[in-house]
């Protein structure tokens, strides 16, 4: 990335989207849902579908009011192009949202078995779904691992094997994007600090990371060890050994969810230590308050 000099400086674009009562309100009407839905089954977001053809797919047969309700979505959710109709980004995503269950769909779990160990008591883990929530937990000693919001339509067509899987991939990206400074909801900016607080956000937890969203006030928190399963480093170091990070659970490695591995070098500025073991070798990553990695060390 480069960086242009001071006085060549470009001052950022100002936000001009809608505020969200006007968004809600938009939205609020089942015609307009409907259209979006059709739009989308029709291909809007991959090119422009005519006019016509989103009609006929929506149920109104007054051509006027389908025509009002069309427009109010128009520059906002929907544009409007010689050839037809496609999905501004908004629209798409309140579309996928739908799909996914996010507003929509009650679902749950029972507790069922899962690989790994309590780093605590060395018990068994189970995972359950519960309140849009899929949580990781010892099944002896209760000790969370991990609870994290999972859309209840990624339960569709999946096996309990395939479930886990998916929701180690939608951690690991939603953390791995907050610790590259973007916020996996909003794309905006992330503020990331760590801390020595033991009466912090996550209880057992008291070295944590802390990303928060500037632009939305999306907040994720977790031990140090999570934010680091794409650092190239620590990638290689497993893979050396037959460990692959993108697919092994983040869970089954008590570095992620757990700071008995980290150590606390500096109080003033924040400096920490972990220590990642893999097949009997160790890789120490030495990192600042930001999460920013200052050293790499195998021993």
């Amino acid at each position: 990335m480069s960086h242009q000099a001071e006085s060549d400086s470009v001052a950022p674009p100002k936000s001009a989207g809608l505020a969200p009562s006007e968004a809600f309100a938009l939205l609020g009407n089942e015609t307009r849902i409907e259209i979006l839905q059709a739009l989308l089954d029709a291909g809007g977001d991959e090119g422009p579908v005519p006019f016509s053809e989103l009609y006929d797919r929506v149920s109104v047969d007054d051509s006027a009011h389908f025509n009002y309700h069309l427009k109010k979505l128009t520059d906002h959710f929907v544009r409007r192009t010689d050839e037809g109709y496609e999905f501004q980004y908004p629209g798409w995503k309140v579309v996928r949202s739908v799909f996914a269950g996010t507003f929509n769909e009650v679902a749950q779990l029972d507790p069922f078995p899962t690989e790994g160990s309590c780093f605590d008591c060395g018990g068994d883990l189970e995972a359950w779904y519960l309140d849009e929530h899929l949580t990781i937990a010892c099944a002896d000693c209760d000790t969370p691992h991990v609870s994290y919001p999972f859309p209840p339509g990624g339960l569709d067509d999946r096996t309990p094997e395939e479930l886990l899987q998916a929701f180690h991939h939608h951690v690991r990206h939603h953390y791995c994007l907050a610790a590259d400074g973007v916020c996996p909801e909003c794309m905006g900016k992330m503020e990331t600090t760590i801390t020595n607080c033991p009466e912090c956000d996550l209880p057992g937890l008291d070295v944590q990371v802390s990303h928060v969203c500037q632009r939305c006030n999306n907040r994720l928190h977790s031990a140090v060890g999570l934010n680091l399963l794409d650092n190239a480093d620590v990638m290689t170091f497993h893979a050396e050994r037959g460990v692959d990070l993108s697919t092994q659970p983040f869970w089954t490695f008590d570095w992620c969810v757990s700071d008995e591995r980290t150590t606390v070098l500096e109080a003033n500025p924040m400096e920490v230590r972990l220590d990642i073991p893999c097949d009997g070798d160790t890789l120490s990553v030495r990192l600042d308050e930001s999460l920013t990695v200052l050293e790499v060390e195998r021993a």
